[in-house]
């Protein structure tokens, strides 16, 4: 019961396909270790299974609907968040958006929409809910990056360059509000087998579906990709006290990817996942 009359705020706290997605199994996780959790998305039908999967763990959760890329809602979240629990100990960022492609392919449109989403997000969230953890004198902010921040897996430079941002974001914040009682950390997985990319590669492959998801667990030395459950212990340590001297700065959660010099032993059609 790490998290024992804590109050956990997390955004992207559903799951757009069916099974664990990083920020239900997070949800879930803390809520097992005794958090109460404030569960936002910008779907209801997206934080079902998350409601579900915490109420049969006997924990308690408020789902709340919100695009975090406008104020006026992500303050209107943190009102109700601390009226309901009067703190909030942890923030979860978990909103990400992706997109395939360079700078002559991306649209600006869609560069837009990334950097709300992916950077934007943040910030907002960081504006309201920071004020609470520094009369608290105490918090955690964790930002949920990418191994794209730093290497290459595939052409998303929008992707890619909106997770650089929340990890210069990060490390520029956390050294800020250190005095304050506030940490502020990321987790930056690899490559992840969640459902939104399992999903996707069902529909891109097909019957070559399983061949596919062999030559992606083969890219990592460890032999496999990890899942959303990699994902939320990691979180989950990184939000506890077991982490106290812990702040900016990135965990990594890739199976040894980012080390490895071996390559990617798909061809470019199919480094586009």
């Amino acid at each position: 019961m790490r998290f024992k009359d804590r109050v956990a705020f997390i955004s992207g706290a559903g799951a757009s396909s069916p099974g664990w997605s990083n920020g239900k199994a997070v949800s879930v996780l803390l809520a097992r270790e005794g958090a109460k959790i404030f569960a936002l998305d910008r779907s209801p039908e997206h934080l079902a299974e998350t409601l579900e999967a915490i109420s049969a763990a006997g924990g308690e959760c408020v789902a709340h609907t919100a695009d975090v890329t406008r104020e006026a809602e992500v303050k209107a979240a943190v009102d109700r968040c601390t009226a309901r629990f009067g703190r909030i100990d942890v923030l979860f960022n978990n909103v990400g958006l992706q997109a395939i492609g360079g700078p002559e392919e991306i649209e600006e449109e869609v560069w837009d929409r990334l950097m709300n989403a992916n950077v934007k997000s943040i910030y907002l969230t960081c504006r309201h809910v920071l004020p609470v953890m520094v009369k608290q004198r105490r918090g955690v902010v964790i930002n949920n990056s990418s191994m794209a921040a730093t290497s290459f897996l595939y052409p998303s430079i929008a992707y890619s360059s909106s997770k650089g941002a929340v990890d210069a974001f990060t490390r520029n914040l956390a050294v800020q509000y250190a005095g304050k009682g506030v940490r502020v950390v990321a987790v930056r997985p690899g490559l992840m087998a969640t459902p939104r990319i399992t999903s996707r590669m069902k529909a891109k492959f097909g019957d070559g579906y399983e061949e596919a998801l062999n030559q992606r667990n083969k890219v990592v030395p460890m032999g496999a990709m990890g899942d959303a459950w990699d994902v939320a212990n990691a979180v989950a340590f990184l939000a506890s006290d077991d982490a106290r001297y812990i702040t900016a700065t990135e965990l990594v959660v890739d199976g040894g990817l980012s080390a490895s010099a071996l390559g990617h032993p798909w061809d470019d059609t199919e480094r586009n996942l």
